[in-house]
């Protein structure tokens, strides 16, 4: 049966959650008839986010309420390219999330810029250390931006969420208590920080005496009531603890419901549908325009909406996986180190350190929020000496310690039985008086790791499934173990009893969460030989497709990717307003 054709609009945007909702909102804005396609169910603070149904465990952090239905399209994962893919069947490495809102209804908020360093990865690099410094397998490339360029997106980007923090480089002028590596930046930031957690402030007093420079974690959950600059208003956090995996009740954390939905939805020029899931993009003969796309509703009828643009703002995976069923671009080749889509897939490369204190000092790990908590920087990107070490990269260290929810939260020291009175009353000792100082690595892009489509399994509706290939490669073993080594030193000088830790181990194994920062695969750059999307975000094949999200990133920094993806939407965004709608073709 053929697909119902509908009129065709101006434009036509696939995923309405965090890249979605803005873009959306600038074009329409521009005047643009806007159709936003969302695959999962309509979401909004009330009634869906509402206590004390959303603070529930079980539900939402080991069932996993608000994240991407496995058991209709999941992704197949392998550490070889020898080895055969098998379907993960429960999400726990990584969350997808879905339905309106995206991901960015149950992350924790926490907000950074990546550094130009980042940005210019391989040319500072080979600058500093020589062309033979980086390990053969890695696919370590610049970004085709630099900070300076992308710096007004990002300022746009944190008010409009109403970020908390507290500036370090102000135009060039460096701040006391902020962060001192940041680059410039033209203004503070909206709000101040959070306060100060009792674990937080002991880990600054210990990094500071170590010679380190600690500076609070940039947040999303709101320090202060807040307007934005669509007039919305925010809430000030209650420190709550259910943030990640959880819709925030109160208004106070920033996510699409909070900080733009509302506004969006009110457009005329804007039409929202859910349960859509699209099949494909829709291609003209010559295989180098972008008609629409063909997609199945809930009921099970294919339609076919046609648009002179096309916005692909879907999960970063989902994103590869688009492009790769519709035909843009050359898939990757591994054996041949030749094709595009699905190269560079990064991810993050995490540890932590648990330092266990006497009974007197009590860290009340339930009074928290999702960003907030103290950091260094002193290990992010190139900020110290990679000379002598062997690896490029770096970690951020900090007591940022998100929640104590009882279920998820129970430490215990090495030698504690796994299970039993003994167990249970090794909980009850420590619950309360352990501070743990996560260590969030960067992930270098590999030869060897990368994404296609899987020969063998497919989706409910008979699409092939994505196929992962990834194992940490050893460049990011060595960092991590660098890195967390320092973190343990500080775990030492804060007082503990006890400090344990050590850095991140391979093989990479899906059974255990680390974070939702899965990136790459459809790379920005400046060569097309080795990038999906240009500069702006625009596919070099299909001119009128741009393609947004951490899977446009070479490799993963040290930081949380979604302030640099917010800074990226508005730089798309002021590229079609601006340039492309002006003479439609590829931007130069």
């Amino acid at each position: 049966m053929a697909a119902t054709r509908l009129p065709e609009v101006d434009v036509v945007v696939l995923g309405v959650g965090l890249v979605g909702s803005i873009m959306a909102r600038e074009l329409a804005r521009a005047g643009l008839r806007v159709v936003g396609l969302e695959r999962g169910e309509p979401r909004d603070t009330v009634p869906d986010f509402q206590g004390p149904a959303m603070h529930d465990e079980l539900r939402y952090s080991v069932r996993k309420a608000l994240m991407q239905d496995n058991t209709r399209e999941t992704v197949t994962f392998r550490n070889k390219a020898a080895e055969t893919a098998l379907p993960m069947r429960r999400w726990e490495s990584f969350l997808p999330g879905t339905g309106v809102g995206g991901a960015l209804v149950h992350w924790n908020g926490q907000t950074y810029r990546f550094q130009d360093t980042d940005f210019q990865m391989r040319t500072k690099v080979v600058q500093r250390y020589g062309e033979k410094f980086m390990a053969p397998d890695l696919l370590v490339q610049d970004w085709g931006v630099t900070a300076a360029e992308l710096e007004p997106y990002f300022d746009r980007f944190e008010y409009l969420l109403g970020i908390c923090g507290k500036a370090g480089n102000l135009k060039g002028t460096k701040v006391e208590g902020g962060n001192p590596f940041e680059d410039p930046r033209s203004r503070d930031y909206p709000n101040p920080p959070q306060k100060e957690p009792y674990g937080s402030a002991m880990f600054r007093k210990a990094a500071a005496g170590l010679g380190y420079h600690p500076f609070p974690q940039p947040s999303a959950n709101l320090s202060r009531p807040y307007t934005n600059p669509e007039g919305l208003r925010m809430n000030t956090c209650m420190f709550c603890g259910f943030c990640e995996r959880y819709g925030c009740e109160h208004f106070a954390k920033s996510s699409p419901q909070t900080v733009v939905l509302p506004v969006l939805l009110k457009d005329r020029n804007f039409t929202l549908r859910t349960q859509c899931q699209v099949q494909r993009i829709n291609l003209d003969s010559a295989k180098k325009l972008a008609t629409g796309v063909t997609y199945v509703d809930a009921a099970g009828r294919e339609f076919e909406q046609r648009a002179r643009l096309v916005i692909v703002g879907m999960y970063a995976l989902n994103n590869v996986r688009m492009l790769l069923l519709s035909g843009i671009g050359t898939p990757y080749d591994p054996a041949r180190g030749k094709g595009v889509v699905g190269r560079s897939y990064a991810y993050q490369t995490m540890s932590a350190v648990q330092v266990f204190f006497d009974r007197d000092v009590n860290i009340n790990p339930f009074m928290r929020s999702g960003a907030n908590g103290t950091l260094i920087a002193d290990f992010v990107s190139d900020n110290f000496d990679h000379g002598p070490l062997g690896f490029v990269g770096g970690a951020y260290v900090g007591e940022v310690m998100s929640h104590g929810r009882p279920i998820e939260f129970h430490p215990t020291p090495p030698g504690t039985p796994a299970w039993g009175s003994a167990w249970k009353r090794a909980v009850v000792d420590h619950y309360n008086h352990t501070s743990v100082i996560n260590i969030h690595g960067s992930s270098t892009s590999a030869k060897q790791n990368y994404l296609d489509l899987d020969p063998t399994y497919k989706d409910a509706w008979g699409q092939p499934l994505l196929r992962m290939t990834f194992d940490f490669p050893e460049n990011d073993l060595k960092m991590s173990a660098h890195v967390t080594e320092k973190a343990a030193a500080i775990g030492r000088a804060m007082g503990g009893r006890q400090v344990v830790g050590s850095g991140r181990k391979g093989p990479y194994t899906v059974t255990q969460y680390q974070t939702t920062h899965n990136t790459g695969g459809t790379v920005m750059g400046a060569d097309r030989g080795t990038s999906v999307v240009n500069r702006y975000l625009q596919s070099w094949d299909v001119p009128n497709v741009f393609v947004i999200g951490a899977s446009n990133y070479p490799q993963n920094a040290s930081y949380n990717p979604t302030g640099t993806l917010g800074a990226l939407i508005y730089w798309a965004a002021d590229a079609i307003v601006n340039r492309y709608l002006k003479s439609p073709g590829l931007i130069a």
